[in-house]
C-alpha cells in the first residue's frame, strides 16, 4: 500500500493543523467546524420559533410560561464534514521542475491532497476525490476511516496528467456529488481559465471553496539562459527565444497574472494559498488551517 506521499517531517507537523469550515464556525474560523442542530447538543446556541415536526422535548417550557409562545432551544454540536479534494489532472499539471528532486506538479498536488485527507481522517471527517481532466472525471465517493484513506492513496497514485481541463457536461457528476454544506479544496496551477471558472461557480452556488495553486520554482524565477523552446503542453503552441532576453517581460506578465488570479478568488470569497514546489509541503496548509498562519516559514 503506497504511503510515501507525505514526508515524515511534514506528517508530524500536521498534528498542529485543523480543518475548519468557515460557514459553520463564522469568519474567525476558530476551532473545529460545528453545525447548527435541533435538539441536544454540546453548547446552547439560540432560541427559535417552534416549527411543525420539532420534538416536544426541545420546547423551552419556562419561556413558554412567560411568553405564551413556543420556542425551541438550538444547540451547536461537532458534526462530520465532507471534504472534496478536486485535483486538476490536465496536461499542464505534468510540468517537471528543473531543480532536484525534479518532481512534476501533479505529484505535489497528490501530496497536498494526501495531507488534507490525513487531517480529515484525524478529525473523523469524510473525504472524497475528484480528478479533473479532458477525458472525464475520476471520482471516488466521500467516505471515512483508514480504508478510505487507503483507497484515496491508490486513486492518487493512479491519477496522471493528460489533455485539457474538462468543460460542460463532463463536470455534471461533480455537481451531483458535492453538497451545499461540503468543503471543497481545489488544487491546480489555475493556468486554464476553465479551472478558475469552476471554483467561481462552486462558490457562487454557496459551496465553501478553498484553492491551492501549485507552481514550479521555474515559473516563479524563470532561471533559463540561452536559447530555449517553450511549449504549452495543452495547446501545443511553442515559443522560441533567449531565456535571459525574455525574463524581465515574463516576470512582469507573470506577476500581473498572479494579481488578477488572486483578485478573482478574493472577489468570490475563496480562501486561497500558493505553493511553490521548493517550499515546505505544509506551507499552504498552514496558511489555510494553521492557528497562527505560516509565520514560522516566512
Amino acid at each position: 500500500m503506497p504511503h510515501d506521499l507525505i514526508p515524515p517531517q511534514v506528517r508530524s507537523r500536521l498534528r498542529e493543523l485543523r480543518l475548519t469550515a468557515r460557514r459553520a464556525v463564522g469568519a474567525q474560523g476558530i476551532g473545529l467546524h460545528h453545525s447548527r442542530s435541533r435538539g441536544a447538543g454540546l453548547e446552547f446556541a439560540q432560541y427559535r420559533a417552534y416549527e411543525p415536526g420539532d420534538e416536544l422535548r426541545q420546547i423551552d417550557w419556562k419561556l413558554y410560561a412567560r411568553s405564551d409562545r413556543f420556542f425551541v432551544r438550538e444547540a451547536e454540536r461537532e458534526s462530520p464534514l465532507a471534504v472534496w479534494l478536486l485535483i486538476d489532472a490536465s496536461a499542464s499539471m505534468g510540468q517537471l521542475e528543473s531543480v532536484p528532486p525534479q518532481r512534476i506538479r501533479l505529484d505535489a498536488a497528490k501530496s497536498l491532497a494526501a495531507c488534507i485527507a490525513e487531517l480529515a481522517l484525524r478529525q473523523g471527517d469524510r473525504f472524497g476525490l475528484i480528478g479533473l481532466r479532458e477525458d472525464g472525471l475520476r471520482l471516488m465517493p466521500a467516505g471515512g476511516g483508514p480504508r478510505q484513506r487507503d483507497r484515496l492513496l491508490l486513486e492518487l497514485h493512479a491519477l496522471s496528467a493528460h489533455g485539457a481541463f474538462p468543460h460542460g457536461e463532463r463536470l455534471n457528476p461533480l455537481w451531483e456529488r458535492i453538497g451545499a454544506s461540503d468543503l471543497v479544496v481545489a488544487i491546480s496551477d489555475f493556468f486554464d481559465d476553465a479551472a478558475l471558472a469552476l471554483v467561481e461557480r462552486l462558490a457562487a452556488a454557496r459551496r465553501e471553496v478553498l484553492a491551492i495553486q501549485v507552481l514550479t520554482s521555474d515559473e516563479r524565477d524563470f532561471p533559463f539562459r540561452g536559447g530555449h523552446r517553450f511549449r504549452d503542453p495543452e495547446t501545443g503552441e511553442e515559443l522560441l527565444g533567449d531565456g535571459a532576453a525574455l525574463r524581465a517581460d515574463y516576470l512582469q506578465r507573470f506577476a500581473a497574472a498572479q494579481r488578477a488570479l488572486q483578485a478573482r478568488l478574493d472577489a468570490s470569497g475563496i480562501r486561497h494559498a500558493q505553493y511553490v514546489m521548493d517550499q515546505p509541503l505544509d506551507l499552504p496548509l498552514r496558511h489555510l488551517f494553521g492557528a497562527h498562519g505560516a509565520a514560522e516559514y516566512a
